[in-house]
């Protein structure tokens, strides 16, 4: 099921709006294109709810916020639930400042998502409204572990159920939930956490997952999530060849995704379904 997910992104090439921040949007755009999709970024007031009517689905970031974008968010939002567009929330930084946990709690209420996509942190903070937020990244006290992991499903079908939205989680163990089931994977590295932006990629890549499979949206963000972990992996192996350093590894992690295939995909990825 995983490995036909990915087959389908570069089949059906889904076009993406992606409203992200600035800071990894290079990254986020490559990515698209390597698994398959094509993106558009397009943040302006004018034209965002063009875009979203011409797009497959929209990839929303709330990593560099400013007036502006927000309001170009709900524009855009709200044009792709009236298309039947699946759309991705990136809520970055979520308990970190009152503006970034305010605008993603209103972009729950008023746009219905497909998939809500953050670290631990950042799915606490808008579903128990906790606000330990360590900048973008998950807060030490919250990486998930085989001690805590059950209590983590748990919170991810609950926070599914409110919101009618996938949950994934990412982190040490990936969590994909909706309010029934869950994948539990365990590819990557830690060294993924030594780049900026590979968050933002895996959410921008996920989105086109979820556009080309849009009847099983659970399976495509769990395949997206298992293949940005597995190509973390691989990526690491030929950083280490080469005696890279992070910039490299962020292209490299691109490379693998572009280089991915059926086969290499099914032996590398390592999840349960339950």
């Amino acid at each position: 099921m995983l490995q036909k997910a990915f087959d389908n992104v570069r089949k059906n090439k889904p076009l993406i709006h992606n409203i992200t921040n600035y800071v990894t949007v290079h990254e986020c755009a490559n990515i698209i294109i390597a698994c398959g999709g094509s993106p558009i970024m397009a943040d302006d007031i004018e034209e965002v709810s063009d875009i979203t009517s011409i797009c497959s689905g929209l990839n929303i970031n709330i990593g560099t916020l400013n007036k502006n974008s927000i309001e170009s968010m709900f524009i855009a939002g709200k044009k792709a639930n009236e298309l039947n567009h699946p759309v991705l929330l990136d809520p970055v930084g979520a308990g970190a400042s009152k503006l970034r946990t305010e605008t993603a709690i209103k972009l729950i209420k008023e746009i219905q998502f497909s998939v809500i996509r953050g670290n631990i942190s950042e799915i606490k903070a808008l579903s128990n409204g906790c606000k330990n937020t360590r900048g973008v990244d998950a807060d030490t006290n919250d990486i998930i572990n085989e001690n805590n992991i059950e209590t983590i499903i748990n919170l991810a079908k609950k926070f599914s159920e409110e919101t009618n939205a996938i949950i994934a989680i990412t982190g040490a163990i990936d969590i994909v939930a909706n309010k029934n089931n869950v994948y539990i994977i365990k590819n990557g590295c830690p060294e993924m956490s030594h780049i900026t932006g590979s968050g933002c990629m895996l959410s921008a890549m996920t989105t086109a997952f979820i556009c080309a499979n849009h009847s099983n949206e659970l399976h495509a963000c769990a395949a997206s999530v298992c293949a940005m972990g597995l190509a973390g992996e691989k990526a690491l192996q030929k950083m280490k060849n080469l005696n890279a350093g992070n910039a490299s590894y962020s292209n490299l992690i691109i490379d693998e995704i572009y280089n991915m295939n059926r086969d290499n995909f099914i032996k590398g990825a390592k999840y349960e379904y339950r």
